[in-house]
């Protein structure tokens, strides 16, 4: 696994085609962002670790973060220290993937999803 290319599960990719149809929110790598953002807003840690990625969505890091990259990066490598006791690039890779999970999951599950939504839910 890896940090510099972000793969989904089958469960994951159902769950965006969900989302994209309810927010209108076309590209998976924004939707993957407000998911880490939203994971990351709960202190406990992701109850799944190990993440089976069997589905055909993938991005790299580079289209996963855009702009953010250095923030998002600084942001997993915290929480990997505190929920793996390290920040080497396999804690950090199962770091970001099972967060990633997790709030596409927390953002799926929600009642009618919609881009109001998701900014009523990160205020």
């Amino acid at each position: 696994m890896s940090l510099e290319t972000i793969r989904l599960s089958q469960q994951g990719r159902d769950q965006l085609i969900k989302l994209k149809r309810h927010t209108g929110i076309k590209h998976w790598n924004v939707l993957c962002r407000w998911a880490l953002c939203t994971s990351l807003a709960d202190p406990t840690p992701p109850l799944v670790r190990d993440i089976v990625t069997d589905s055909n969505v993938e991005m790299n890091w580079k289209t996963f973060a855009g702009q953010y990259g250095p923030t998002n990066r600084a942001l997993i490598k915290e929480r990997a220290k505190r929920e793996e006791g390290s920040s080497e690039t396999d804690a950090l890779a199962r770091s970001a993937h099972a967060h990633i999970h997790r709030g596409v999951g927390m953002l799926s599950g929600a009642p009618s999803p919609s881009i109001a939504g998701l900014i009523s839910n990160a205020l």
